[in-house]
């Protein structure tokens, strides 16, 4: 059975005053406000080991000293829990490390990072890890 939407004619001959919306399929209607999937609670859980697992990496076993020297923040899915974006700071904040350094470092480490979050999550697929680095003064962030 197919459903024919009605005529401009007939949908204004059944109200009294015609709307945008009129004849629109409401679960139609009801799709525009959505922006998105929210981010299950298995993600968020699966940021907090990632976030646990890196700190652990960073604070002793990278033979990194720059690396060494950061804090993680904070690890968010990015869009979904296949990829994480990871917010990190130089700790203690008074130390003069360039952000592209440190950036640049991270990049070049991403796979042992990568092997270390695999080895503490229990997954399928290990997520990739993207980072971001939050500077200390005025909170802004550099990509």
């Amino acid at each position: 059975m197919t459903l024919r939407k009605p005529s401009q004619k007939q949908l204004r001959s059944l109200c009294a005053q015609p709307h945008p919306d009129d004849g629109v399929e409401p679960r139609e209607w009801l799709k525009e406000g959505r922006t998105g999937r929210k981010t299950s609670r298995k993600a968020w859980q699966l940021c907090g080991q990632v976030a646990e697992a890196l700190g652990q990496v960073l604070a002793g076993d990278c033979g990194d000293d720059v690396l060494r020297n950061l804090q993680v923040v904070a690890v968010e899915p990015a869009p979904d829990a296949s990829r994480l974006l990871v917010t990190v700071c130089v700790q203690p904040p008074s130390e003069q490390i360039a952000p592209a350094l440190v950036l640049e470092r991270l990049a070049r480490a991403s796979g042992r990072l990568r092997c270390a979050v695999a080895a503490a999550i229990t997954r399928k697929r290990t997520p990739t890890l993207g980072f971001r680095l939050a500077l200390p003064m005025g909170g802004d962030k550099a990509d």
